[in-house]
């Protein structure tokens, strides 16, 4: 079938605009619009038309072009504007409103690049469907695809900021249906390492476990477990540096909220949702973050990176450093203990999820190896202090502990005397 069968197919449903016309053949000619095409295509009907007219006397083709073209019209000798379109219902007409609305609506907000999206009604996709199953798709181009481009363009005139189809800061979808559109504005991702200087604090929110956020008497109608968090201590400087609507943290594993983080700090993520403004200086947030926590969380290191680094932060296997204070029921001597910590050094751990965390987790055995492990202090009244360098994801407190035998090998297997942690800190994480 020839561009002006498939045209006259097109007709026969109802005027037609010259964009919906010229996008049927999009892939055709290149160097042109779809307006272009569409103009193209109805002068060369009106010529056909003409012709027909002039040497059979038939005019029909030229009546039916007529509610779309001035042309037709012309020849006719009869008055009239164009007609709506059966196929956009006129969408193409307000380019320039899509274009001013958004514009105004990115006013105050701080970006570099945008994209447009398009939500087709329910109405128009299927007059899409009766065009493409009269005139085919060989050479069509979708109708959003052709709003998204010329809305695109009108709006990066206004604001002189560049569409990216990759990744862009904001993206402005136009809803068809409802006459409005949504702004979703590309999260801020800022990557650092903090310390936790107290005990007693989660890395995360924790939810009442009476209530389960709602609150109440038991939380101090707070909806928490505990009253603040490293998440919760890191939020307020960042959603006020970003004038963000809110914040999600992402951290390289977590520590026990009994055990402190030290050393060189646990690697993490903030991200800030919905920012107002995508720059700020990071050293100026950090040193806020650092006062508003006074002496409980400290961060470093700030600096400003891409979503994926989340999924290596989740996905690495970091490895960890310990110092922990270990007690033991009995007396032990340092030259046993010593013996016994040798016997754990480049061991591979068998570890059933332990009974402190498998109401949470699914109980499996996991091995995990213990790099090395040392005694560092042995002191007169029975504290053992002691390093362990070990992969990410081994439960320290039951390497010790045993875990009543859900841990082999253990000290406390070893020793055959029960030892336990009573303080643990995290002094480094390898990623």
């Amino acid at each position: 079938m020839d561009v002006l069968e498939i045209s006259k197919k097109i007709l026969h449903e109802g005027p037609v605009c010259d964009h919906c016309m010229g996008r049927q053949f999009a892939k055709l000619s290149t160097g042109l619009s779809n307006r272009e095409r569409g103009q193209a295509v109805k002068l060369a009907l009106a010529l056909e038309g003409d012709r027909i007219y002039k040497s059979e006397n038939d005019d029909s083709l030229l009546k039916e072009l007529a509610p779309c073209s001035a042309l037709a019209r012309k020849t006719l000798r009869i008055e009239g504007e164009n007609e709506q379109c059966w196929v956009c219902l006129d969408q193409f007409k307000k380019l320039d409103f899509w274009a001013e609305e958004a514009a105004k609506a990115l006013e105050g907000l701080e970006y570099s690049t945008f994209l447009v999206g398009t939500k087709v009604s329910g109405l128009l996709s299927e007059n899409e469907e009766i065009l493409w199953a009269e005139a085919g798709t060989a050479y069509a181009e979708q109708l959003k695809t052709e709003l998204n481009r010329e809305v695109g363009k009108r709006i990066a005139e206004r604001v002189n900021k560049e569409v990216d189809f990759e990744n862009p800061d904001i993206v402005i979808t136009l809803d068809l249906a409802t006459n409005k559109f949504e702004l979703q504005v590309r999260s801020v991702y800022i990557y650092g390492r903090y310390l936790k200087k107290v005990r007693g604090i989660p890395q995360t929110r924790w939810p009442c476990r009476k209530c389960r956020g709602k609150g109440c008497e038991k939380c101090g109608f707070t909806g928490k477990q505990y009253p603040e968090s490293v998440d919760e201590l890191i939020k307020g400087p960042v959603v006020e540096a970003f004038e963000a609507v809110d914040t999600a943290f992402h951290g390289s594993g977590r520590e026990d909220i009994d055990a402190l983080m030290l050393g060189s700090g646990r690697p993490f993520v903030v991200e800030a949702k919905s920012p107002v403004k995508r720059s700020a200086d990071l050293e100026a947030l950090a040193a806020k973050i650092n006062e508003n926590a006074a002496g409980k969380v400290e961060v470093r290191d700030l600096r400003f990176v891409e979503k994926g680094m989340i999924e290596t932060l989740k996905s690495s296997k970091a490895d960890k450093t310990y110092k922990l204070k270990v007690t033991f029921k009995e007396p032990v001597s340092e030259e046993k203990l010593k013996s016994c910590l040798e016997s754990l050094n480049g061991t591979e751990i068998a570890q059933q999820t332990p009974k402190r965390v498998v109401h949470r987790r699914a109980d499996l055995i996991r091995k995990r190896y213990v790099h090395s492990i040392t005694l560092n202090e042995l002191t007169d009244d029975g504290y053992a202090y002691i390093t362990v360098n070990c992969e990410g994801g081994l439960y320290v407190k039951e390497l010790i502990s045993g875990d009543e035998g859900r841990t082999n090998p253990s000290l406390t297997g070893l020793l055959g005397i029960p030892a336990l942690v009573e303080d643990l800190d995290v002094v480094n994480v390898e990623i």
